[in-house]
């Protein structure tokens, strides 16, 4: 009786296991298995060409593309900046040295206050915020004759002493839309020789520095019109330049600036390129076990994230997380599964590839997706490693069921 027991056991849990085995296609609410989601990459994998493969997933997104809205089209950059964005410009929080020669009482140190004013003693405050020092400072040198401390215009110095870090705003094509910080450096990063130097000058107030810290732009962004909103005027810089190795205007940024990316509504193959506004790197969520873990100490959760280079795509990242390779006759023909989501629609997406499959084929670049930030790969082993599993499993119902 317990033998026919165990032979019962057995052999349910064998069809379960099976029938388990051969898995779903992911279902997608949008027409991913097509090409009609972010990436064309990831549609259905087809059938090659008798004759030489035609690789067409670049072709079929730019063919989504709304035309670049930038007055410069999608050929010429746009080479004109406007006056109000160039040179280095003051902001709130910056401390400036003031030297007027034999003159103690306009002489000193100041820091452009809260409301973007230099308030200089005897002085009407100077509107500095926005400003390039020499600005500035050709206004001093007419309040000084306009106050009747001077007859005719002092010779004076102004010089930055130290550039306070400044609040902006990113929003729009890229991929942690958010106000923040930038251009501050940590105390244990100062350098003293410059700190006592006259003059400074900073990058980390640059426009670049403020895309990063919003996650980079993303590759449905249209760098050709990205807008710079100051104190209520809306600017247009061309940023073409920063991911095809040309010049662009990396404007200085200050406090209160607003910065907008406008999105050409399709993926952008040529984005995919490491550059001074695209994301430093991807973190990628990766799982390769073998056996689902039941605590996280076993699972590595700490270890889960990975950070690759940007432009990775699926294939690259499969072999990062060790789910390529073995023995060919029981672990190589692995699968795994990319976890994405339409940044454009908010819309999660899941597609699944054979990886062997997928490496043997000569048109492979067409159907290896770009991995983009916060994407999640899991890997699955082959057929033979799951029949082998599935045989301890057998083995372990069949001696429970014999000793009962």
């Amino acid at each position: 009786m317990a033998r026919t027991s165990a032979r019962n056991a057995a052999s349910t849990l064998a069809i379960i296991a099976l029938a388990a085995c051969g898995g779903k296609t992911p279902a997608n609410i949008e027409a991913v298995s097509r090409g009609e989601s972010y990436q064309a990459q990831y549609r259905d994998l087809e059938r090659p060409a008798a004759d030489s493969p035609t690789l067409r997933s670049a072709l079929m997104n730019a063919s989504r593309c709304k035309p670049y809205s930038g007055s410069a089209g999608a050929g010429k950059l746009r080479t004109y900046l406007p006056d109000a964005l160039r040179g280095e410009l003051l902001s709130r929080g910056d401390l400036i040295d003031l030297r007027v020669p034999n003159d103690e009482t306009f002489t000193g140190e100041f820091v452009v206050s809260r409301d973007g004013m230099l308030k200089i003693p005897f002085l009407d405050p100077i509107p500095a915020q926005g400003r390039r020092t020499e600005q500035v400072a050709a206004e001093i040198r007419r309040k000084l004759v306009a106050g009747g401390f001077y007859v005719d215009e002092p010779a004076l110095s102004l010089l930055v002493m130290d550039f306070a870090p400044v609040r902006i705003g990113v929003s729009g094509a890229v991929f942690d839309p958010q106000a923040s910080d930038i251009g501050g450096v940590q105390g244990d990063q100062v350098d003293s020789r410059r700190q006592a130097a006259l003059g400074a000058s900073t990058e980390g107030r640059n426009l670049s520095v403020a895309l990063r810290s919003a996650g980079g732009v993303r590759p449905d962004a249209d760098l050709s019109a990205v807008r710079i909103t100051r104190a209520g005027t809306n600017h247009i810089v061309d940023l073409r330049g920063a991911v095809d190795g040309r010049h662009f205007d990396d404007i200085m940024l200050v406090t209160g600036d607003e910065v907008y990316v406008p999105s050409r509504q399709c993926f952008q193959d040529e984005l995919m390129t490491p550059s001074p506004v695209s994301p430093p790197g991807v973190s990628l969520y990766m799982s390769n076990l073998t056996q689902p873990a039941n605590n996280n100490a076993a699972a590595a959760v700490s270890q889960g994230v990975r950070e690759v280079p940007y432009g990775t795509r699926y294939l690259q990242a499969v072999i990062d997380a060790n789910c390529v390779g073995g023995a060919r006759a029981t672990s190589a023909d692995r699968s795994a599964a990319l976890f994405s989501r339409n940044p454009v629609t908010g819309v999660s997406v899941v597609i699944e590839r054979r990886v062997e499959e997928l490496r043997t084929r000569a048109d492979r670049d067409d159907y290896d997706p770009y991995v983009l930030p916060g994407d999640a790969i899991a890997c699955y082993d082959s057929g033979v490693t799951n029949l082998g599993e599935i045989g301890r499993l057998i083995g372990v119902f069949t001696l429970g069921a014999l000793v009962d």
